[in-house]
């Protein structure tokens, strides 16, 4: 059975969402890694942000690859160590 692609964006959505308020940045800012962990976490915003534009726009589909893409930057830097997530979260890939 197909996933609903209506719900799927919804809990990419909400899973994007509740991944940037979990991570928090490890490295000092004004360090190389302290960049990179800024730059993860501006694409994984972006992409959120970008994501809801296009679900204002109707365009589901462009929404849920958004909502991927953003996770995706988000769980690359937890599994840099770029990001310090909670140990009961399952929502990184650690």
């Amino acid at each position: 059975m197909a996933a609903d692609l209506e719900e799927k964006t919804d809990r990419y959505e909400q899973m994007l969402a509740d991944a940037l308020a979990a991570a928090e940045t490890e490295p000092p800012a004004d360090t190389a890694l302290g960049e990179a962990a800024a730059d993860c976490r501006e694409m994984a915003e972006s992409y959120l942000r970008d994501g809801r534009h296009f679900r204002e726009a109707d365009d589901t589909v462009n929404a849920l690859a958004a909502f991927s893409y953003g996770y995706g930057w988000l769980d690359c830097g937890v599994r840099m160590g770029l990001f310090s997530v909670p140990d009961d979260t399952e929502l990184f890939t650690m």
